[in-house]
């Protein structure tokens, strides 16, 4: 058993990275967000949000896809999503250092652990389960709610129009798609406020 979890315990101590790797998102106290606090927040908002579901979730699979998502990033990094918009070579690349990270993770834990941990982030990756796109809703929805409490001023001009491209990965539920509307004009006020028409960008 101790074998067993000192290999646990690599990936643990490994996971302490994701408390100072840093997202390019900002709090509302002008601080930089890291990706641990990013994924707390996630978990906590699939917690509330999946009982206002009426089909019957996995509960403690989304909770699991949602706590695993971003471990990769200890070995990764973070690359921020405007990065990869229109940029092919910028994706792919961060594509095969994620797949290396959790092809890696999986070989450090247990045998069914590790299988188990590649298998959710597979699956995640996949967007085909309505855990999984649940789990990707969430996320991309987490992350603008933070920039919506961030300073205007630490928004980049790109992140004022992918602040209305959250449809794509929300709209296939409903409670979803309300929610994705609330946070939407939530950035709606935002932008106005700060002289910037939104009009334009909703296009």
């Amino acid at each position: 058993m101790k074998d067993t979890l000192r290999d646990v315990m690599q990936v643990i101590k490994l996971a302490e990275k994701l408390k100072y790797e840093l997202r390019h998102s900002w709090l509302s106290n002008g601080r930089r967000e890291s990706v641990a606090e990013h994924t707390w927040r996630l978990s906590l908002m699939a917690m509330l949000i999946e009982p206002l579901m009426e089909e019957k979730l996995d509960t403690a699979k989304l909770l699991k896809m949602v706590i695993i998502h971003d471990l990769v990033e200890a070995e990764a990094t973070d690359v921020p999503a405007f990065d990869t918009l229109d940029n092919e070579e910028v994706k792919a690349l961060k594509q095969a250092r994620e797949l290396q990270a959790i092809d890696h993770l999986r070989d450090i834990l247990p045998h069914e652990l590790g299988l188990e941990v590649h298998q959710l982030w597979m699956e995640f990756e996949d967007k085909k389960t309505l855990e999984a796109k649940t789990a990707n809703a969430l996320d991309k929805l987490e992350a603008q709610i933070q920039h919506n409490e961030a300073s205007i001023d630490t928004w980049l001009p790109v992140e004022h129009k992918m602040s209305f491209m959250l449809g794509k990965h929300a709209d296939f539920h409903p409670v979803l798609k309300e929610l994705k509307e609330l946070i939407e004009e939530e950035a709606d006020e935002k932008l106005r406020e700060a002289g910037i028409e939104t009009d334009t960008l909703k296009a």
